[in-house]
C-alpha cells in the first residue's frame, strides 16, 4: 500500500505541480507583451482577447493558412487557466503525500513537517498572490472580463508583471526545496 500511495504522491506531484510552475512562469512575459511600451493593452480584437476562435483570426476559410499563435491574449488566458486548473489538481499532492508519511511512520520528522509548511506556503503565494495578480493583469488588459464589468487599474502593468515573475520564482523555489527534502530526508531513519 506504501508503494501505491508513494507513486501516487509522485505521480501527482509531477503532473500537477509541474504544469503550474511552467505556465506561471510563462505568465509574466506575455502580461508584458500585452501592455508592449505603452502601458496600454495591445490593440487586440474582441475575439483575440477572449480566446475565441473565429475564421478572421485564423485564417479558415479565408484561403490563407491558418495563422500560428505568437503569444499575446489567447496565450496569457491560457497560461492562467492551466495555473487555475491544476492548483485545484495539486491538493492530491499532500493528501497523497499525507497518507503515505502515514504509512511509513514519519509524519512528526523534520524534513516532513519542514515539507508541509513549506507547501502551505507555496500554496497560499499561489492561491493569495500569484492567481489573483494574473486575473488583475489580463483584466487590465480587458481579457477574460464579464459582460459589462470594467477593466481594473493597473498604473505600471510591466512592473506588476515583474513583481508576478518574482512571486512565481519564490513558488517555484518553494517547490525545489521540498522536492530536495523529500530525496534527501535528512535525518530519516527510513532509509535515503
Amino acid at each position: 500500500m506504501t508503494k501505491l500511495l508513494l507513486s501516487l504522491h509522485v505521480l501527482a506531484a509531477i503532473l500537477a505541480v509541474g504544469p503550474v510552475a511552467v505556465a506561471a512562469s510563462m505568465f509574466p512575459p506575455f502580461a508584458r507583451k500585452l501592455f508592449a511600451n505603452t502601458g496600454e493593452p495591445a490593440g487586440q480584437n474582441t475575439a483575440q482577447s477572449t480566446g475565441q476562435n473565429t475564421a478572421q483570426n485564423t485564417g479558415q476559410g479565408t484561403g490563407e493558412p491558418e495563422a500560428r499563435p505568437s503569444g499575446g491574449p489567447t496565450a496569457a488566458l491560457l497560461l492562467h487557466r492551466i495555473c487555475r486548473v491544476y492548483a485545484v489538481l495539486g491538493v492530491a499532492v499532500p493528501v497523497f503525500g499525507l497518507a503515505t508519511g502515514s504509512q511509513l511512520g514519519v509524519l512528526g520528522d523534520a524534513w516532513l513537517v519542514t515539507s508541509m509548511v513549506l507547501t502551505v506556503l507555496a500554496a497560499a503565494l499561489l492561491g493569495a498572490v500569484i492567481l489573483p495578480r494574473q486575473a488583475r493583469l489580463l483584466g487590465a488588459a480587458g481579457i477574460g472580463l464579464d459582460e459589462g464589468e470594467s477593466a481594473p487599474r493597473v498604473p505600471d502593468p510591466r512592473a506588476a508583471a515583474a513583481r508576478l515573475a518574482m512571486a512565481t520564482g519564490a513558488f517555484n523555489l518553494l517547490w525545489a526545496v521540498v522536492v530536495v527534502l523529500m530525496i534527501v530526508r535528512p535525518g530519516s531513519t527510513t532509509g535515503a
